[in-house]
């Protein structure tokens, strides 16, 4: 039986629907939202994954090119390999559902959302996180919820709920917001700068959009009818849970004291060890046991003392922000670079200059695009003291640098200001607590550096939760092993004046706006502080590039001379870039854009250029080429194809009897143009162009 509800969102309505398709799932719901359509399915099984300590959850979303109705590129045809919207979409959805799940439920399940049909107005992201929870929702499977996504924008000053793409590339914030009817789960933003106290009321108006869908899913739960599935947690040894904590629970306290991460956790991983050894020998299943008892010990010890004493692991107040240093211009062959250290958290960010040849080209399902600003982040195995394999980047490298991305977006200059493609690399060295915070932090000193005019500079800051029976604290600039214990990862990023990016993960099942409220506040106090330490390394851009970075310039000429800069073949173009040793670049309208390693080399080519372009000026002499002599006059080419008329009567100054006896063709000569009339014809005259000129060349 087909089941369906409606709301209308954002002044658009969306429809969940269950029952037609996909019917062999868990769960399956259709969800339609203008044109686009979204089927989202969730599957879990009914066996217990053996060994795991784990929720093993995956969340897949596809986008399928008929849905815009194209044919894939490439040899094969058919879509490959996840694109990063797919992946960074499959994160969005994956972090508010996670928490919803039980504890103990070590059960694989698999949520895939498949984008069937796009209307290339509408964002399909959010239609696909609502239809994963609906379907979640409406299926066997035991988790919490439901919860909804919604995306706010603004522009001229008004909050949009659910904008379409054209309002967004106006809007100068980009908030996505996911929740159940109680709290907020997930928060993903760009902004302009923008003030905490506007980040959050945009917040608080999602909430309350959310509310009405998820009491729309929960209509669809009630008409479906299904109850959720009865699952066994493995019993806990009680005798077991006592011995294991006589043994660590004293060791556990001294350790997490340790301030250095590289011996607090070798320390906790002995403990560890030892407990095994001692407890389970050579019993698999015992020692798996154990192994979860002292987490879970650790995980109390860890968050007993940060509450208790309001003192954490490397001693730190909740408030303090580690020792920061700020080293740029490093590495003398590239554009760009520094050193942003925080604590034991380094990152080494380069920046490159290219050209417009050097953007990317992105072929995505709402159409052809291209991006000049690229920042990508890589999570070395060396940087947390590991030996693994070296593996192409994963959903967290790809999440961690589109957030650093997004945060250092809105302080660019635009391509008018500084024709620049601009990539930043991000090599984490160190990890110990926020890597995508130094990524910001380094990347804004290393686009200094390398001297890109940005509007301002940009920081950003780790907050976290420590949340236990009534009991809250905020932790700003958190360690890794707070993220790991702790109950929140709230990121914030911007300038002095405000927000540029956030993004927010919980562990639990929602935070409260009092709670948001406080850690946004900490988060800019921690903010200005980091911005203050990076002031002492560089407070402005350079004011010039480095010596290896190309100089570009850009010239605008009329759409009708386009063909003269190219020249018949692209032979003129060709012989500009030859002789000059340049790259140009001329688009449909008119803007030609020329780099070179050298000012020296790029001058010479817009020379060249404006030469082709010039356009004639009556009244002004020019030093032209006898092209054609004929019995009237001469013709005389002043611009590069450009001819005018001389006529035999201002030749000279007195009677011409032939045009030969004063002039041959090949030589050059003074003319001054007379006039230029309607159909483009030029009148020339060499008479008095020598009356005006015998004075200079006296």
């Amino acid at each position: 039986m087909i089941h369906a509800v409606e709301i209308e969102v954002g002044g658009q309505t969306l429809r969940l629907e269950t029952g037609k398709m996909a019917k062999q799932a868990d769960g399956a719901v259709l969800a339609s939202y203008a044109d686009t359509v979204v089927l989202a399915t969730a599957v879990s099984a009914k066996t217990l994954k053996p060994q795991t300590d784990f929720l093993p959850l995956t969340v897949n979303y596809q986008e399928k090119t008929y849905a815009a109705g194209k044919i894939p590129g490439g040899f094969f045809r058919r879509e490959g390999a996840p694109s990063e919207k797919e992946v960074l979409t499959s994160r969005l959805i994956d972090r508010p559902i996670r928490p919803l799940f039980p504890e103990g439920y070590h059960y694989e399940t698999q949520v895939i959302a498949s984008v069937l049909s796009v209307d290339q107005t509408i964002s399909s992201d959010i239609v696909g996180m609502t239809a994963s929870s609906a379907a979640l929702a409406i299926s066997d499977i035991p988790v919490g919820g439901p919860l909804a996504g919604v995306k706010i924008g603004r522009s001229n000053g008004q909050f949009v709920v659910n904008p379409d793409l054209k309002t967004m590339e106006a809007s100068d914030l980009n908030l996505v917001v996911a929740g159940t009817a109680d709290a907020v789960m997930m928060v993903e933003a760009g902004a302009h700068g923008l003030p905490e106290s506007t980040m959050l009321e945009a917040i608080e108006l999602a909430h309350a959009e959310i509310k009405e869908i998820v009491a729309k899913i929960v209509e669809l739960q009630k008409l479906v009818g299904r109850e959720k599935r009865v699952f066994e947690v493995e019993p806990i040894d009680a005798e077991l849970a006592s011995q294991v904590r006589a043994i660590v629970a004293d060791p556990i306290r001294q350790a997490i004291v340790i301030p250095d991460k590289s011996a607090r956790q070798g320390q906790l991983d002995q403990i560890r060890q030892d407990a095994v050894q001692k407890l389970a020998e050579d019993d698999e299943v015992r020692a798996e046991q154990v192994k979860r008892m002292y987490h879970d010990l650790e995980y109390s010890e860890v968050r007993n003392m940060i509450l208790d004493g309001k003192v954490r692991a490397d001693g730190r107040g909740p408030a303090d922000i580690r020792p920061i240093t700020c080293e740029v211009g490093l590495l003398p062959r590239t554009h760009g670079s520094s050193l942003f250290t925080r604590g034991e958290t380094q990152s080494l960010a380069v920046v490159t200059l290219g050209t417009k040849e050097d953007e990317q080209r992105i072929d995505a399902l709402e159409g052809e695009y291209f991006r000049r600003f690229l920042l990508h982040y890589n999570f070395p195995p060396f940087c947390v003291g590991e030996a693994r394999p070296l593996r192409s980047p994963g959903r967290r490298e790809v999440g961690h640098g589109k957030l650093a991305e997004r945060a250092l977006s809105s302080v660019l200059p635009s391509a008018e200001e500084f024709p620049y493609t601009i990539r930043i690399v991000s090599d984490i060295l160190e990890s110990n607590g926020s890597s995508s915070m130094a990524t910001v932090c380094g990347g804004t000193l290393a686009m200094m550096d390398a001297g890109v005019p940005i509007k301002a500079p940009v920081a950003g800051i780790a907050m976290g939760l420590i949340l236990e029976q009534g009991r809250s604290l905020i932790l700003s600039d958190i360690l890794g092993l707070e993220d790991h214990l702790g109950d929140m990862d709230f990121k914030v990023t911007g300038t002095k004046q405000g927000v540029t990016a956030l993004q927010m993960d919980i562990k639990i099942s929602g935070i409260t706006s009092d709670l948001m409220k406080e850690a946004m506040e900490q988060a800019r106090v921690g903010r200005l502080h980091i911005l203050e330490k990076m002031d002492e390394a560089l407070t402005t851009p350079r004011e010039t590039l480095a010596p290896y970075a190309p100089r570009i310039f850009n010239l605008q000429v009329k759409q009708d001379r386009i063909r003269d800069v190219i020249g018949p073949g692209g032979k003129t173009i060709r012989s500009i870039i030859s002789e000059c040793g340049v790259k140009v670049n001329v688009d449909d309208s008119g803007l030609v854009t020329i780099a070179a390693v050298d000012g020296e080399s790029a001058e010479k080519a817009k020379e060249m250029i404006n030469r082709l372009v010039e356009e004639v000026e009556p009244g002004k002499i020019y030093l032209g080429t006898v092209r054609k002599i004929v019995d009237f006059g001469a013709f005389v080419e002043i611009l590069p194809n450009v001819d005018g008329l001389v006529h035999i009567s201002q030749l000279a100054p007195h009677r011409v009897q032939a045009v030969s006896d004063e002039i041959s063709e090949g030589e050059q000569i003074l003319v001054k143009v007379l006039e230029v009339d309607r159909q483009g014809k030029i009148r020339l005259s060499r008479k008095e162009a020598m009356g005006e000129s015998a004075p200079a060349e006296a």
